[in-house]
């Protein structure tokens, strides 16, 4: 499919091939322009001309509007990972007001649970790596639910306990967060009609060169570079695992090392 296909190709590949394909419609419309240029009169031409301006107008908008839904799936793909790395250090905190041994070992494994969440971006588009740091996420949640369950067990009314078993609720929701976040993509019907209504704008801006006798090649170059460049960020802002554009993971870095430098 169509989002499959952006997402899985090179970001540079999918700019040259787009840049391309404008180049060739624009070539396409002036061909046609050239043609019907002895049969076109001024009014028609000036009807072509709004035309033209109607239509980048569209397509001025799809632009804006795509851009505006990848820059909100990417902050939001942001947010979720400080959310995420402030739930797991309000649950490191929490922990530590636990009886023995379930304070040192919860600790422990908070602090393989960052690590492996580093894994989980760090796996990028690999599937086999991505199973990977799911399997390990769910062992590491089963693992800290039979601390909390055995909580829950001695002592249910404990504010700690409650306290606890809220802040690791809010760390697996998140966990959930993140993997539908990372699949929820600009859809793919509106990047098919992002590039149809692109293509039909250089055509017929291609045809107006026509009608006029004169190949603008300066004008038409740099409108397919500009709108191929939008294209670019757009898909890049999409998949933030790879590209130029990545989500920072630097909060959860630093959790990290906090809860390193952290003596038990």
């Amino acid at each position: 499919m169509a989002g499959e296909l952006f997402y899985v190709v090179n970001a540079w590949v999918i700019f040259v091939a787009s840049i391309g394909f404008f180049l060739l419609a624009t070539e396409a419309g002036f061909q046609l322009g050239s043609r019907a240029r002895s049969s076109v009169n001024e009014h028609a031409r000036s009807q072509i001309t709004m035309i033209q301006g109607a239509v980048l107008g569209l397509l001025a908008l799809l632009l804006g509007f795509t851009f505006a839904m990848a820059m909100s799936r990417f902050d939001t793909r942001k947010q979720l990972v400080l959310d995420e790395s402030n739930a797991i250090g309000t649950t490191f905190l929490r922990a530590r007001l636990l009886p023995e041994p379930h304070r040192t070992e919860v600790s422990n494994q908070l602090r393989r649970y960052v690590d492996v969440r580093l894994e989980f971006y760090e796996a990028g588009v690999d599937q086999k790596k991505l199973r990977v740091a799911n399997d390990k996420t769910e062992q590491l949640h089963n693992q800290l639910w039979l601390h909390a369950a055995a909580l829950g067990e001695k002592d249910p009314r404990a504010i700690t306990t409650g306290l606890f078993l809220q802040s690791l609720n809010e760390v697996i929701d998140l966990h959930a967060k993140r993997v539908t976040a990372m699949e929820n993509h600009v859809p793919e019907s509106i990047l098919i009609l992002l590039y149809f209504v692109a293509i039909m704008s250089t055509g017929l801006m291609g045809y107006g060169c026509g009608l006029g006798g004169f190949r603008n090649l300066f004008t038409t170059i740099t409108a397919s570079i500009l709108i191929a460049s939008v294209i670019l960020l757009i898909v890049d802002l999409d998949r933030p695992r790879r590209g130029l554009i990545k989500v920072s993971q630097q909060s959860m870095v630093n959790l990290r090392d906090s809860l390193g430098r952290t003596t038990p």
